[in-house]
């Protein structure tokens, strides 16, 4: 099963690459019968087949098959990006408390990085929750600055209470 899984993966990775070139039905056609021909038994196939229909703008689909992955269990990295993705997808269609709840419990793994608190960030905006927005962004991004980290904590406390 180990070099089936991984021709598979390499399938997958393959359709990705040429993603830019396909339109809506072939890329969603191809990625069914991917993910109909899935040798694993966790929820890869409907991460995947998630994903390329989000790409394509097919939330409410996206959505049934991201629900369906995370009760298959994913790994930690694809779990990690399901989040983000998911998250986006829960805006996208306008449940902003959902994709709020969603992103706050994001896992953080190294391949999503900052991803998952922008997107909340994001949702956040989209609910009128602008000041948490823009503190959640800033928070987001304060360790990856080579200076004035200090401030920018100091600066984000303020969003919480402006008379300091």
């Amino acid at each position: 099963m180990p070099d089936t899984l991984e021709r598979w993966e390499a399938s997958v990775a393959s359709l990705w690459e040429r993603f830019e070139t396909l339109d809506r039905d072939t890329g969603v056609t191809a990625m069914r019968d991917l993910a109909a021909s899935c040798p694993a038994p966790d929820g890869r196939a409907a991460f995947e087949l998630a994903g390329m229909y989000d790409s394509l703008g097919f939330e409410a689909e996206a959505g049934a098959q991201y629900e369906k992955a995370l009760e298959l269990g994913l790994d930690e990295a694809r779990h990690a990006r399901l989040a983000v993705q998911y998250g986006s997808t829960l805006r996208n269609l306008g449940r902003l408390d959902e994709a709020i709840a969603v992103l706050r419990s994001a896992p953080t793994h190294e391949s999503t990085g900052a991803a998952p608190r922008l997107m909340l960030a994001l949702a956040l905006h989209r609910a009128g929750r602008k000041d948490e927005a823009l503190q959640v962004a800033i928070e987001a991004q304060i360790d990856t600055l080579p200076r004035y980290q200090r401030s920018m904590r100091h600066y984000v406390a303020d969003l919480y209470d402006p008379s300091a």
